[in-house]
């Protein structure tokens, strides 16, 4: 009886989850792929995300067959009346989350579209509570930027908000600023992977040399290397959806020549895109990408074809999956 009792339980603890699955697709059997659109800044409004979704990647997702919904984060008549860049930010990421969340509801795959980095918390936390109870989700990121943004106000040289947005969402600082973005609990270290990171500020190293954040070099996303797999295979276990992040100069400067936080040494937009429509296939808990800061000049047209390059790739790799 005690056996029967104890198989019993462990076919509803396996039956149960507060994650429903995701097949990102309509009753059309047509790919579901929302544009969320982030425009606040922590120093105001940034045309980055309306440049984005209106620089051919909707085409592109026609082509690939996808119904596209296109979506914003806006601040409410009151709010809009506050003062203070952060307090703004913060609010406006509460909505935001509401959008993401909605959108994995609704079984739609998000595309962020994002003003700058400090955006992401609000992007995490609308998965953290996309699930079907109110129990937040464990979310999983890889964070692909050439600068770790995990400096605290104590710690940062220059004072700004875009070199803090990994130390928001894992708890080290601006509490308020993550309740607004109702990012609640804080990811935890070991739900962290760092891709492609190769400029920090002394102070920023340290933090980063205590935490328990992983990080992949850019050799491994340039070649796909185990030690790629190895960490996704291990946030795919600990978490409940994955969540790929990209600031734009993590990229080879020659493709983003007018962004003023470029970094030699980075890799391509097709190395990437390789990287991304693998990971999209091969790991069904990954639900969003998200991509922020573009450079305010794009002279020959190459971020914006870098950007279309990858959101197809990444789109291409959810369509792979079993249906």
């Amino acid at each position: 009886m005690r056996a029967l009792v104890s198989f019993l339980l462990a076919v509803i603890v396996v039956s149960w989850s507060p994650v429903a699955a995701q097949k990102y697709s309509g009753a059309d059997g047509k790919l579901l792929v929302a544009l969320a659109q982030q425009p606040l800044g922590p120093n105001g409004p940034s045309k980055g995300p309306d440049t984005m979704a209106n620089g051919g990647i909707q085409k592109v997702l026609a082509q690939l067959g996808a119904t596209v919904r296109i979506e914003r984060a806006e601040l409410t008549t009151e709010e809009d009346t506050e003062y203070g860049g952060w307090k703004r930010l913060g609010m406006s990421l509460g909505h935001f989350a509401d959008i993401v969340k909605k959108n994995e509801r609704d079984g739609y795959f998000t595309v962020g579209l994002l003003a700058t980095c400090p955006s992401m918390p609000g992007l995490v936390a609308g998965l953290q509570r996309s699930g079907t109870t109110i129990e937040p989700l464990r979310i999983g990121m890889l964070w692909l930027d050439a600068h770790p943004d995990i400096n605290t106000p104590e710690t940062t040289r220059s004072g700004s908000l875009g070199g803090m947005p990994v130390a928001v969402a894992t708890g080290r600082a601006l509490q308020a600023m993550r309740r607004d973005a109702t990012l609640e609990p804080p990811l935890s270290d070991r739900h962290v992977v760092m891709g492609g990171v190769r400029l920090t500020d002394p102070l920023e190293q340290r933090l980063l040399d205590d935490s328990q954040i992983e990080q992949l070099s850019v050799d491994d996303l340039r070649n796909m290397t185990p030690a790629v797999w190895a960490q996704l295979d291990r946030l795919n276990r600990i978490s409940d959806k994955l969540y790929i992040h990209i600031d734009m100069d993590v990229l080879d400067p020659r493709e983003v020549m007018a962004h003023g936080n470029k970094v030699p040494n980075g890799p391509s937009s097709e190395q990437l895109a390789r990287l991304f429509e693998e990971i999209f296939k091969r790991y069904p808990k990954a639900s969003a990408i998200g991509f922020a800061t573009i450079p305010p000049t794009d002279e020959g047209g190459l971020w914006i074809a870098a950007l279309n390059r990858m959101i197809a790739a990444a789109v291409r790799g959810v369509a792979a999956r079993p249906r």
